[in-house]
């Protein structure tokens, strides 16, 4: 069964749909992307789930439970941070940590030391929170949505205002967290790259309405890539090609010819045309990236 489940999500304000029609299905492990442009409807969605924010139409279950009908139990199924996490900044971590799970029922101390190491704060936790780093509240952040073992996690814009290797931080404990503890992760950002790294599906929303869900991981597992050779005669490497891909296209571009093959057969052809006395300068492999395939998406959209 899904974490989440959202079925034709709509959010109108007077004669304006700041979301429209909106379905999708989040799984346990799984972490997912919602992409989009500000004013696409990311914010407002997650503001929904969570109870913010009500609904015009469509339904909403978490982990099985509908918020109409037992809010409370579907809201402890949930972790959330909008943006930056508000904390206590007089308060250590370790005294805002134990706060925010007085919240909840059943929080031991053995829980509040497991989540303490897996934000990787052991060292800082007793330290005020006013003297952390926007990376390390983040972490605090975490730490506290995750507390009372929810099995589903929304951060909205995580990375805003974050370094590089706050960023990178973040990610990894994410990715943990979705492939250890099994946490279903959803998280709205306009960072494709970022995006890109994390996320094993990504849906894309353009002016409140879904676009497509885009599935990364079968994007990382296809064995065919397009390869890019640089040689110093472009006309015989396109014929010698030929021989090996009966029916391929093969294109070329000033001194370079690109063509689809499978990644196993790179050195095999390196290796033909260095045979026919080609000089080959650089192989490289070309794939699509996020941003190429949310500028078909939304260009496609546009057209219509």
């Amino acid at each position: 069964m899904p974490v989440l489940q959202i079925d034709h999500l709509t959010k109108k304000i007077g004669r304006k749909t700041i979301v429209d029609g909106v379905s999708l299905n989040l799984n346990k492990g799984e972490i997912f992307g919602l992409l989009g442009p500000n004013g696409a409807g990311k914010t407002t969605t997650i503001r929904m789930i969570v109870g913010l924010m009500s609904k015009t139409a469509g339904k909403i279950i978490i982990n099985g439970v509908d918020p109409q009908n037992d809010y409370e139990k579907a809201m402890s199924n949930i972790g959330v941070i909008v943006e930056n996490p508000d904390l206590y900044k007089y308060l250590s971590g370790y005294d805002n940590l134990i706060h925010f799970s007085r919240m909840s029922k059943g929080v031991s101390e053995q829980r509040i030391k497991d989540v303490i190491a897996l934000v990787g704060l052991e060292h800082s936790i007793h330290e005020k929170a006013g003297t952390y780093s926007l990376g390390m509240r983040q972490r605090l952040g975490l730490a506290v949505a995750l507390v009372h073992r929810p099995s589903l996690l929304l951060l909205d814009e995580p990375t805003n205002g974050l370094d590089p290797a706050g960023i990178r931080e973040l990610r990894a404990h994410l990715i943990h967290l979705a492939r250890h503890e099994e946490v279903g992760i959803m998280i709205s950002s306009h960072l494709m790259s970022e995006m890109e790294l994390m996320c094993d599906r990504v849906a894309v929303l353009q002016q409140g309405k879904l676009i497509g869900i885009r599935d990364l991981t079968v994007a990382k597992q296809v064995s065919d890539v397009q390869v890019q050779f640089e040689v110093d005669r472009p006309d015989l490497a396109v014929q010698i090609l030929q021989t090996l891909t009966v029916g391929q296209e093969i294109g070329r571009d000033e001194d370079r010819v690109i063509l689809r093959i499978a990644k196993s057969q790179i050195p095999e052809f390196t290796q033909k045309l260095i045979e026919a006395g080609i000089q080959v300068y650089g192989v490289h492999t070309l794939k699509p990236t996020l941003e190429d395939t949310f500028l078909e998406m939304t260009e496609g959209e546009q057209q219509k």
